[in-house]
């Protein structure tokens, strides 16, 4: 008895910990078979001195194991099928949080003067609604384009948000992030 309930803890708090990640959104261009497709690049950034940092460097990592591990393709330097690209978007937004509000609780002392003595009246406290405001956040969104190398048509793109812990994605964020993408776009595949 105490391993089914055990079991039912542990599936609530998958289905909540799984219902807390980043929505993933994905747009394919019509038409196209992905087992066509063997091979991958990156595409080169034009940005004078722009350095690769470790969270980039991350996206680039974690995007190239998800397409060998599901699709099996494989990176190359030359002639590639595709060519991959990516974007990251830090921006600041805002979240709604509430709070319950309840009403005054407590006694008040009322004088009965016929009686000539005090009572203590006791009022409950009751539920008045919320108190709504608004919590500054951070949100980062990855976007990860690919392009057919011989045809220069974008063939798939895919992006994600989810809320930021610090003023730059992390690694780990940005693993949740690319994977999310890559989960929405197995469950579109079928």
């Amino acid at each position: 008895m105490k391993r089914v309930a055990l079991l039912g803890i542990v599936a609530i708090l998958v289905l909540i910990v799984s219902g807390c990640g980043p929505t993933a959104h994905i747009e394919k261009a019509g038409n196209v078979d992905f087992g066509n497709y063997q091979t991958f690049a990156w595409a080169q950034k034009n940005e004078r001195g722009s350095k690769t940092g470790i969270a980039e460097q991350r996206i680039k990592d974690a995007v190239s194991a998800e397409l060998a591990r599901t699709q099996g393709w494989k990176e190359v330097k030359r002639n590639p099928d595709v060519v991959l690209s990516y974007d990251v978007l830090v921006e600041r937004g805002t979240k709604v949080a509430s709070e319950p509000v309840y009403s005054w609780g407590g006694f008040r002392t009322f004088y009965n003067p016929y009686a000539r003595r005090f009572y203590r009246v006791y009022y409950p406290q009751r539920f008045v609604g919320y108190d709504n405001y608004n919590v500054p956040t951070r949100e980062g969104t990855i976007t990860i384009t690919m392009v057919d190398a011989r045809s220069d048509k974008t063939i798939l793109q895919g992006w994600a948000t989810d809320e930021l812990n610090e003023r730059r994605i992390t690694s780990r964020e940005a693993d949740r992030i690319v994977n999310a993408i890559f989960k929405k776009w197995r469950e579109e595949k079928g």
